[in-house]
């Protein structure tokens, strides 16, 4: 009868424990592990009624629905921004009318667009940048005759 030796690497006490990451937030998981548990150690000569049960599923129900809803809501701004940028390409090439810092109305041709993270941004021919909101018009570059 041959006898085999146990690998050391096999004991638990050599084993890298993995700590998940906790967070404040309860999320619809949570949410439902906590129902279950309630449901599983209840005490079954007294158990939940259905009106408590009834009211804890409506409640994951509308946790899991504005979940999904922030998800999508969350994906719609992202793609309006990048549509505005795609918009504001339109401009390049167009003469701007805008406002300056000090009030005063200022004539530049659209270069470039920009999107910094937030907003959109118009590089102008004379070397500034206006955001969108300051444009008050917009028109064919004026050629001028030499």
């Amino acid at each position: 009868m041959s006898t085999s030796a146990i690998d050391s690497n096999l004991l638990l006490s050599n084993q890298t424990a993995y700590k998940k990451e906790t967070s404040s937030v309860l999320g619809k998981d949570d949410f439902l592990k906590i129902l279950i548990t309630q449901l599983q150690n209840q005490d079954p000569l007294n158990p939940m009624e259905d009106r408590e049960f009834i009211s804890q599923m409506a409640t994951f129900s509308s946790l899991e629905q504005m979940t999904n809803m922030n998800q999508t809501l969350t994906e719609f701004t992202s793609l309006l921004k990048q549509n505005s940028l795609i918009q504001y390409s339109e401009l390049i090439g167009k003469q701007v009318h805008y406002t300056d810092d000090q009030g005063n109305e200022q004539t530049s041709i659209v270069q470039s667009v920009r999107f910094n993270g937030s907003e959109v941004l118009l590089e102008l021919q004379n070397g500034l940048e206006v955001n969108r909101s300051k444009l008050t018009k917009v028109s064919l570059p004026v050629e001028k005759n030499l």
